[in-house]
């Protein structure tokens, strides 16, 4: 971790608030201060080793402040933190971003025709100025069965035709390959001159750009996530997989923004790399334009149908539910129309105090919407109002506060303090860890003494891990139970979901509806239909009953933000081989003893309980993956049937298919679960039994380290307590 004097001082002038937090820069000071004073220790203790004899102990105590100086430079033992953003195009999430980040014009914005099926990732690029992009492609293979898709989808007269699907293929073709291309035939688009760029770029798989200057650079990659319907051509988001930006900006020193594209491409690729980014969110930004009106149902129809892998196969922790163009009113209208009778109207400043009203009644109406909703169990709520227009141009009317960005950017800042704190607080244990091992290895206290402590540690050792596995029993035959309700429920009505899918009720005047069954099929049962405005999931339909079942104890066993008294991650805190509450001398031989194992514990429990987060994801969509590859044979099958009749010989399919599984597949996927949470239990248990049997096996070392370490260890002591406080 390193001091970014120079460049949170850069952050500060674009957001025009550096004057207003001298709190938090004087935190963020005796974080560096704090690392410096760390580091000093180390450095000297590193120097005094040098001269010892050579033994394995010294070895492995060079060897683990070589890791520490690792860990320092690339941070690589902390996640970055996540923050998804969801949003409709035009809904302003783009300019959101740029104005949060200081960048006016970095990405393109929803009047420029930004393209919202590209999955954008968006981080920190804290070793040089540059501004870097990596731009990953489809395969060839790939966009050319698009193609022919998309002309069969063009060449569709019939009057059930699915007009979404022919607007996509308009969209895409012509971004490619210019106006009226989408009237051409493959072969004429193939000797189209622009095909020769676009098979290039097929090619590379990845192309990186890199730009000292933010201009250039966001000119540059414009051409990959932007569409302008004005200048059609050579605008290449068809083929485009996934855009990872980085830019020079402290408030990015630990955060990631993704923003999450709309569902509406028939893309098996993107399907799957969205939800995957999705389920990596700590953080959600639900962006929404204001001038829509509180009622608009989209914001919450894009939690409802993402909440799922936000949650059990997620990590989200909480929504910032953002408006965005505050600015946007019309005072006379809103005073005409929205403001409260009752009141008092205002006789000056008529457009602010407009604006100020409606951002508070949004944002109790939201309150309210959440507070009564499910998600309240879930995940916390932060309400924004913003205007980036007026951000940016100080000549509006609104103050800067108003504008609420200073709000978010400190939001930013707020997490990135708090993961430098928690960083330099696992360096400086690392330290006193390694300390205290060389103070335990110095008592003169004899051999039978020591035997006698290491025995009773492998003692505890055991006792720990048994008591840890009879929690573990116990947590299993809860969701046994749970599961065994899923399949018997899931057997008896797994035709009824399907049918919702697969026949459902039309809506009226849309039709095409056999495409759409098509496009799922050939997606291995997902697609999203934008013109009808409905999330097509088969897979999730035919596991729902399983989830909803085991969904309440699977929440009290892996929750996200709060302790439930038996969840994993309680488990595993509570795990310790240090039976005794006793306070020991600082001199004595105990007390170094219980600090080493106590910093051991520490270090092995931190990393699982990462572990414990990513393979609890892997826990739930084994569900519906193992039902997905029962399925596939089926899909691919079905995908094929064309022609009159088409439809129904891909329901018939599809129906028997599930007809004939259903006896085992559901059965499958409990068993699946079960062996999925069973090899968790075990990756504990081994990680915690091989790490602390090395640590107890350290403490019998007879090799000595003549150091007198005894004040480096109090003063590490003081900066942990300064970290506490």
């Amino acid at each position: 971790m390193t001091s970014h004097g120079t460049k949170r001082k850069r952050s500060n002038e674009a957001s025009g608030s550096s004057a207003k937090r001298p709190d938090k820069s004087s935190q963020e000071l005796t974080t560096d201060l704090i690392m410096k004073q760390t580091k000093d220790v180390i450095k000297k203790i590193k120097q005094n080793i040098a001269v010892q004899d050579s033994t394995d102990l010294k070895a492995y105590i060079i060897d683990q402040i070589s890791n520490m100086d690792m860990m320092n430079k690339s941070n690589t033992n902390r996640k970055k933190v996540t923050i998804g953003i969801f949003g409709r195009s035009g809904e302003g999430k783009s300019s959101l971003l740029n104005a949060v980040l200081g960048e006016r014009y970095l990405l393109p914005s929803g009047s420029s025709g930004a393209c919202t099926a590209i999955t954008t990732q968006v981080e920190g690029n804290l070793s040089d100025s540059n501004y870097t992009a990596d731009i990953e492609f489809i395969s060839k293979e790939e966009w050319d069965s698009q193609l022919k898709d998309l002309l069969l989808d063009l060449s569709d007269k019939t009057e059930d035709k699915n007009d979404d699907m022919t607007k996509i293929a308009i969209e895409k073709i012509t971004a490619l390959y210019g106006a009226n291309a989408f009237k051409k035939t493959l072969e004429e688009l193939k000797k189209d001159a622009k095909s020769a760029k676009i098979d290039e770029l097929l090619q590379k798989e990845k192309m990186p750009i890199s730009h000292s200057n933010g201009s250039n650079f966001a000119k540059e990659i414009s051409k990959f996530i932007q569409h302008s319907r004005s200048n059609p051509g050579n605008w290449y988001w068809p083929i485009v997989k996934s855009v990872a930006i980085k830019i020079p900006n402290p408030l990015l020193e630990h955060i990631v923004f993704v923003d999450i594209p709309g569902t509406g491409d028939c893309n098996k690729t993107r399907d799957s790399l969205w939800k995957s980014k999705l389920g990596e969110c700590s953080v959600v930004w639900i962006v929404s334009a204001i001038n829509r009106g509180t009622t608009d149902e989209d914001p919450w129809e894009i939690l409802k149908h993402c909440v799922y892998y936000m949650t059990q196969a997620g990590e989200c922790k909480s929504i910032n539910f953002i408006f965005t163009k505050t600015d946007d009113i019309d005072p006379e209208e809103y005073i005409r129309n929205e403001w409260p009778s009752e009141e008092e109207k205002p006789d000056k400043d008529l457009k602010t105090a407009c604006i100020r009203k409606r951002n508070i009644c949004s944002k109790e109406a939201v309150r309210e919407s959440f507070e009564n909703s499910k998600l309240k169990k879930k995940m916390t709520l932060n309400i924004f109002t913003v205007s980036t227009r007026a951000f940016f141009d100080k000549t509006l009317c609104l103050e800067h506060s108003d504008t609420e960005i200073p709000k978010l950017q400190d939001f930013l800042k707020n997490l990135n303090n708090s993961i430098n704190k928690d960083l330099a607080r696992d360096y400086v244990n690392e330290a006193k860890g390694i300390l205290s091992l060389i103070k335990s290895v110095q008592s003169e206290t004899g051999n039978v003494v020591q035997t006698g402590v290491h025995n009773k540690l492998e003692q505890n050792l055991c006792k720990a891990l048994e008591k840890l596995g009879w929690q573990f029993d116990m947590l299993c035959c809860v969701l046994e139970k749970c599961l065994s309700d899923g399949v018997e429920e899931s057997e008896r009505l797994c035709l009824t979901s399907a049918c919702s899918i697969i026949s459902p009720n039309l809506p009226h005047g849309k039709g095409g509806f056999h495409k759409i069954l098509k496009a799922l099929c050939k997606n291995d049962g997902y697609h999203w239909s934008n013109a009808w405005g409905i999330d097509l999931d088969l897979n999730m339909a035919l596991s729902q009953h399983m989830h909803k079942n085991i969904e309440e104890e699977f929440d009290s066993i892996f929750p996200v933000h709060c302790k439930t008294g038996k969840s994993v991650q309680e488990q595993i805190e509570k795990f310790s081989i240090i039976q005794s509450d006793t306070e020991h001398p600082r001199a004595s031989m105990f007390y170094h003893i219980d600090n080493f194992i106590k910093r051991e514990e520490i270090k092995l429990k931190r990393k699982l309980k990462r572990d414990v987060i990513e393979r609890k994801k892997e826990i739930s969509l084994s569900i519906t993956n193992m039902i997905k590859d029962a399925m596939v044979p089926y899909y691919a099958k079905a995908a094929h049937f064309h022609g009159t009749g088409s439809m129904k010989k891909m329901q018939n399919t599809l129906t028997e298919a599930i007809q004939n599984l259903e006896h085992d597949m559901f059965k499958q996927a409990k068993a699946e679960v079960l062996r999925k949470f069973r090899d968790l239990e075990q990756h504990i248990k081994d990680a915690l039994e091989s790490g602390l049997q090395r640590a107890i096996l350290l403490l019998s070392e007879t090799d000595k380290i003549k150091l007198d370490v005894l004040e480096d260890i109090k003063e590490l002591e003081n900066i942990l307590q300064q970290l506490c406080d």
